[in-house]
């Protein structure tokens, strides 16, 4: 499997946001990006597909996983240049179908090259959101890097402060 960073990269930190459609996200990534511009490193991007809930016959699941595919992608390459803006280098980004919390916890004891992982916080009452109550709880010797939880309050010019 191809690792984050070859040796040929100078980049020394590897921020990993995993990428969806919530509000939070975008927090996380914007954090993430003016991180690693601070500290020449990189983002890495993860986009998972959930298959988990797909009950079509397999000939249709192929087709539909075939566009939740082609959908990722393209929401990867509009994310990459928000990230390149930011961070001033391109991304590496994964896409992975299955679980996300699983996905997850597998991508990270793969490439070792991540050094931490970006999650936004929601702030409605229902909590931080699903990812960060599984990683900060249930799943927490699991991993094996830090992660940087960043409010899903903050403003862009709040993380620019302290980035």
């Amino acid at each position: 499997m191809k690792k984050v960073i070859d040796s040929n990269t100078k980049a020394e930190r590897v921020f990993l946001v995993v990428v969806d459609d919530t509000e939070e996200m975008q927090i996380a990534l914007r954090y993430a990006s003016l991180r690693a511009k601070k500290t020449n490193g990189i983002v890495a991007l993860l986009y998972v597909i959930d298959s988990s809930d797909q009950t079509y016959w397999m000939s249709v699941k192929n087709i539909d996983m075939e566009e939740q595919r082609k959908k990722a992608e393209d929401l990867m390459q509009d994310i990459s240049s928000v990230v390149l803006k930011w961070s001033g280098t391109m991304p590496v980004f994964f896409i992975k179908e299955g679980n996300k919390k699983d996905c997850l916890l597998k991508l990270i004891k793969e490439e070792k090259n991540i050094s931490i992982l970006v999650l936004g916080a929601a702030t409605g009452s229902k909590g931080p959101g699903p990812l960060v109550s599984e990683l900060t709880k249930k799943n927490a010797r699991e991993i094996n890097i830090p992660i940087t939880i960043v409010p899903g309050n903050l403003s862009y010019k709040k993380i620019q402060d302290i980035s």
